[in-house]
């Protein structure tokens, strides 16, 4: 049986993230993942410029090993598709050079950028990881946790949990209490696609807002060898609401939509149409109670407006780690003190959070959108000012303020 101060469900990019930060530390942890890496996630498979700074805090050197490697194509932007068709590119670096600029941001497929970080976990003695391992059920003890499988055989007992095990997570509802709330989740759609024609030479990422679609959204995300990664993502109380059947529309929209139909004529659907859900960041949950922290989808701290979550997973990984290993120093895993980690996270995610929950919202008046995008595209200004507010939350808090709607409406600086 093993006994250890941590240990941390789930080796996805926040549990493994998690478990880096811990090592580099000088504290040991059990990592546990029921499956075997590499192994696919369903995911939009983007990777924001908020990895790239999450990456260098493990290791100065992994975002230089990320953007040499082929599992990866670095993205330089943006192409937003209004409503009304407008298409608005907005660059992660206005003016950007490809010749001498690093890319702000890549796309890999998550079963390639998951085993990248395992990868990083496998060369670190302190993570005693192990795979194929099924925690089926965790029980209260007097110090800690104990976690069985099936069975009800003990795997492990230790004194601080971090739940990073995903979307599903049975311990996030049944101990947490983070109930299913159709208003702040979203069901998404994703499979692979080969020979799509018409992709950013940049790699920009796509984002299509297609009128009788709203408030939900099509991505198409560029990939290495030609591939693309194809999904569709709407809010689940909007499903449930107006009976939308996502792949049917999916598929529609595909064969019809004037843009988007001739560029797949001739593309190949690479294997099935997979669903996912996730539980979106648009409200505040308590991440911690007494000896355990949620990370990551785990703690609902998806961005509601984009759907990232791997970047967020990594922060609360980040902060885990601290706090996790701080408790362990003082020998307290009282939910009092534990609450440090929630005002961490929050402190680094909350008011983006606020901000892409207004975004959202936005997604209900296709006019705005269609005004922003007209406007930006004969406004280089605006539009590097659009730019800026996806790299830059400062500039973001714009959103806020009536005087930028005057603006985007009657010009003006």
């Amino acid at each position: 049986m093993l006994h250890h101060d941590i240990c941390i469900l789930g080796a996805g990019p926040g549990g493994a993230t998690a478990a880096l930060h811990l090592a580099n530390a000088g504290q040991p942890c059990l990592l546990l993942d029921r499956a075997a890496f590499p192994r696919d996630k369903i995911c939009g498979d983007a990777l924001s410029g908020k990895v790239l700074s999450e990456l260098k805090r493990i290791d100065e050197k992994l975002t230089g090993q990320l953007a040499a490697a082929p599992m990866q194509v670095p993205s330089w932007g943006i192409d937003f598709f209004a409503p009304n068709g407008r298409q608005l590119g907005i660059p992660f670096k206005p003016k950007f050079d490809k010749a001498t600029d690093r890319a702000a941001g890549h796309v890999a497929k998550r079963i390639d950028f998951d085993n990248f970080l395992v990868e990083e976990v496998r060369q670190r003695p302190e993570i005693d990881f192990r795979e194929n391992v099924d925690v089926a059920r965790t029980e209260r003890t007097a110090t800690g946790w104990q976690l069985l499988d099936k069975a009800g055989r003990e795997i492990a007992t230790c004194r601080m949990l971090l739940v990073a095990n995903g979307a599903q997570s049975e311990f996030a509802r049944k101990v947490a209490g983070h109930a299913l709330e159709p208003d702040h989740h979203c069901a998404g759609l994703r499979t692979y696609y080969d020979k799509v024609t018409g992709l950013s030479p940049d790699n920009f990422i796509e984002l299509h807002f297609i009128k009788d679609f709203l408030p939900g959204y099509l991505w198409v995300f560029p990939l290495p060898n030609g591939q693309a990664n194809v999904g569709v993502g709407m809010l689940s109380k909007t499903v449930a609401d107006k009976k939308i059947n996502l792949r049917q529309r999916l598929d529609e929209i595909l064969a019809t939509h004037p843009t988007l139909a001739p560029r797949f004529a001739q593309a190949e659907r690479l294997g099935p149409v997979r669903g996912f859900g996730l539980p979106l960041g648009s409200k505040r949950r308590p991440l911690s109670g007494a000896n355990y922290m949620l990370l990551g989808d785990a703690g609902s701290l998806i961005d509601p407006f984009s759907g990232e979550g791997i970047s967020h997973a990594m922060v609360s990984g980040r902060h885990a780690a601290i706090w996790a290993a701080q408790a362990v120093a003082k020998e307290d895993f009282s939910p009092e003190f534990l609450k440090n980690y929630d005002k961490a996270v929050y402190n680094r995610l909350g008011q983006e959070l606020r901000l892409s929950r207004v975004m959202q919202r936005l997604l209900n008046f296709p006019s705005l959108f269609n005004i922003v995008a007209n406007r930006a595209v004969n406004n280089p200004t605006l539009a590097e000012t659009l730019s800026a507010m996806f790299m830059d939350l400062d500039l973001r808090e714009r959103l806020r303020q009536p005087s930028f709607y005057f603006r985007l409406l009657f010009g003006g600086k």
